[in-house]
């Protein structure tokens, strides 16, 4: 892996120097636009909207429009003489319960790597993280950006999660927040029911990407000119029924497919040589 940021943690008086890795990476398929009659790729021209001309990418810098139509040039030495420390070091704020943070905060996942000498209080942090069963809350600047965090102790690493500021999470306006819905008890009784039917340990690993999958049968299947895969039916809905009955069909469904699964047999293992 490659680092995207290096600094130090500032956790109080101890300074922890640490690199830092992006923790994901997303498989999609990246597609590119082409022309449909031969393939070739579409490339575009930087053109510069007043003189018209072709700019070259090393002659292009970074510009804030002003509300009166100003345009303010920044340059890559303006961003690093902006006074701030964050941008070289992550400064731990506070520590907090993980349960008081909502999950709508987090933004992108990195893992930090202590340097050779850093090692000791590094480790010191993730274990006392784990025994106190809180989060650091930090600041960091990533990209000419900066943001609030978290760091907290996963398989012996420590990760850090980058959050959105509060102004920054747009509020929830719908119409029927404004309507007096009632929910019966009844319907509450058997709602509830069917989410304890349905309730289970999570394990990330059963779940599987099917749009990926059936994408990628269908590019095969493009580029051998084979014949393409047929689109599974669509399942019977049945007829209209008002929400208790959907909610008890929901239920004796879930509760079905939990006893099938217990009476499967197991997988049997394959035999070491």
């Amino acid at each position: 892996m490659r680092s995207v940021w290096r600094g130090a943690i500032s956790f109080g008086l101890v300074t922890i120097a640490v690199r830092l890795y992006t923790a994901v990476e997303e498989h999609d398929f990246r597609f590119n636009q082409v022309h449909r009659e031969d393939g070739g790729r579409i490339k575009y021209k930087r053109v510069c909207s007043v003189c018209g001309n072709e700019v070259e990418y090393g002659d292009i810098t970074k510009g804030y429009e002003l509300d009166d139509g100003r345009m303010v040039i920044m340059e890559n030495e303006d961003f690093e003489k902006l006074p701030v420390k964050t941008d070289k070091s992550i400064d731990v704020l506070e520590f907090v319960p993980a349960e008081e943070i909502d999950p709508i905060y987090f933004q992108k996942t990195y893992y930090l790597e202590p340097d050779k000498a850093a090692a000791r209080p590094y480790v010191l942090l993730r274990d006392a993280l784990v025994k106190t069963g809180q989060l650091a809350v930090v600041k960091i600047t990533i990209r000419q950006k900066e943001t609030l965090a978290t760091i907290r102790a996963r398989d012996d690493v420590l990760v850090m999660h980058t959050m959105l500021w509060p102004d920054e999470i747009r509020k929830a306006e719908f119409d029927f927040l404004d309507q007096n819905v009632e929910v019966r008890p009844q319907e509450l009784k058997m709602a509830t029911s069917l989410v304890e039917s349905m309730a289970g340990d999570f394990d990330p690993d059963t779940f599987t990407d099917d749009y990926r999958d059936a994408l990628e049968k269908v590019i095969a299947a493009k580029a051998e000119g084979a014949e393409l895969p047929e689109q599974p039916e669509a399942e019977e809905k049945g007829d209209v029924i008002d929400l208790m009955t959907a909610l008890e069909r929901s239920v004796e469904k879930a509760k079905a497919g939990r006893k099938g699964a217990k009476k499967a047999p197991p997988k049997k293992k394959a035999s070491s040589a």
